[in-house]
This record gives structure tokens, C-alpha cells and sequence, in this order.
């Protein structure tokens, strides 16, 4: 139903995640994310509530593998969840449930963590976790790189229709949030697209909020 893969850049802090799923709109419940505290995607029969208790848990001062116990010990149905979680220092911890669907697997990597669900084979999650820990170049182009490799070792058990990528830099708001809601093709390949219309204008945006003297113009009608 879903693989996902956590990842902080060593070089920048920024912290991120990307999914894809089976399902409609898996950018809505899945991917959680605070500036400077970490980031949670909880998956598969997922309970997006998890995602915040977690991070709270995280900004209090618990530890990766603290905040998910903590997590998953609010939850009468912890063993119907998947859930990574990544600090902002890039310390990682994973869990699946007994009920967690099919073939399943989760790992950590160095600055990262990589789950998923229904998968075509257990090698899948390890392809990702390589991925991201080899490529270089900007986060999103990483967990970008990481999601393909995933597909490429044989992604889920059958097609995936949504996708979404999210990342927090220094802002309390993400720099990045790019969804495929629901595509019949590749959403992975559309997020990818996605973001590399959204690359050159991302620093544009960060620029118009902090100081709007200084905003680029938007390049649209009545604004040349």
C-alpha cells in the first residue's frame, strides 16, 4: 500500500520525507514534519494522529526510540501500524506491527529511515536506504533518487497512485510540498517533474515571506 523514505541532509539540516502509495492522497495522512524537532511518516492502516504525538514527544527531549514507544503506547491498534521516525540530528527508529500488511520491511541508514508495506520483495526498503545514502545533490533530488531505486527493486505489489515529498529547512513552514494526489501513471515520475518546476522558484518564496521588498516578481500578469 505504501513506501516511504525519511532523510536529513548532513550539510544543510533540512529534513524531509517522500511516499508513495495505492491509495488517494497519501500527502494528507501520512508524512509529519516540525523545523528543528524531526519528522514521522506513519503508514499502512495509518492513524495520522501518531505523526504529532510523536513529534511532541520529540521536542520535549525523548529520545527517536522513546517518542515512538510513546507513540505507539496511545494507540489501541499499534499493531496495524508502520511508522519511521527521523530526529534533527538524523537519529532514526522504525516499527511494524504484526498486522502491518503483506510483504514488509522497514530500516535505518545512515541519516535516514526507508519503510513500506504490500511490497513486491523485501529487498525494496534496502534498495531505498542505499539510494539515499549514495546520492548526492540537494535533499529532494535524494529521497527523490531513493523512491526510484525503490521502484526499480520492485516497488509494492501492485501500482501506486499518489506521491508527495516534504522538507523543512529553518522556516516553520515547509520549503518544500509537492503532492500527486492521484495519477494512473507514475506518480513518482510527477512528483519528480513536480519538483524541478518548483526548484528554481523555491528560494523566490522563502525571499517574498521573510522580506517582501525584495520579492522577485511573480512573472504574471500585471506583476512584469
Amino acid at each position: 500500500m505504501t513506501l516511504s523514505i525519511v532523510g536529513r541532509c548532513a550539510e544543510t539540516g533540512q529534513i524531509g520525507i517522500a511516499i508513495s502509495s495505492s491509495s488517494i492522497a497519501v500527502g494528507a495522512r501520512c508524512p509529519w514534519l516540525r523545523t528543528a524537532i524531526g519528522a514521522v511518516s506513519t503508514q499502512n492502516i495509518t492513524l495520522p494522529a501518531l505523526g504529532p504525538r510523536i513529534l511532541d514527544r520529540l521536542e520535549q527531549g525523548d529520545s527517536v526510540e522513546a517518542a515512538l514507544k510513546a507513540g505507539l503506547a496511545s494507540d489501541d491498534y499499534a499493531n496495524y501500524r508502520q511508522v519511521t521516525v527521523l530526529s534533527a540530528v538524523g537519529d532514526a527508529a522504525c516499527f511494524s506491527g504484526e498486522e502491518t500488511l503483506g510483504i514488509n520491511n522497514a530500516q535505518t541508514g545512515l541519516q535516514c529511515v526507508a519503510a513500506g508495506n504490500l511490497l513486491a520483495n523485501p529487498e525494496v526498503i534496502p534498495a531505498m536506504v542505499s539510494a539515499f545514502e549514495q546520492h548526492a545533490g540537494h535533499l529532494a533530488e535524494r529521497l527523490i533518487a531513493a523512491m526510484q531505486a525503490g521502484m526499480q527493486a520492485g516497488g509494492e505489489a501492485g501500482p501506486v497512485h499518489s506521491s508527495a515529498m516534504s522538507i523543512v529547512d529553518q522556516q516553520v513552514w515547509p520549503i518544500v510540498d509537492l503532492r500527486v494526489d492521484w495519477t494512473e501513471n507514475d506518480p513518482i515520475s510527477e512528483l519528480n517533474q513536480l519538483w524541478l518546476a518548483y526548484q528554481p522558484q523555491m528560494n523566490d518564496y522563502v525571499t517574498r515571506a521573510i522580506d517582501p521588498t525584495q520579492a522577485p516578481s511573480y512573472g504574471v500578469p500585471g506583476d512584469e
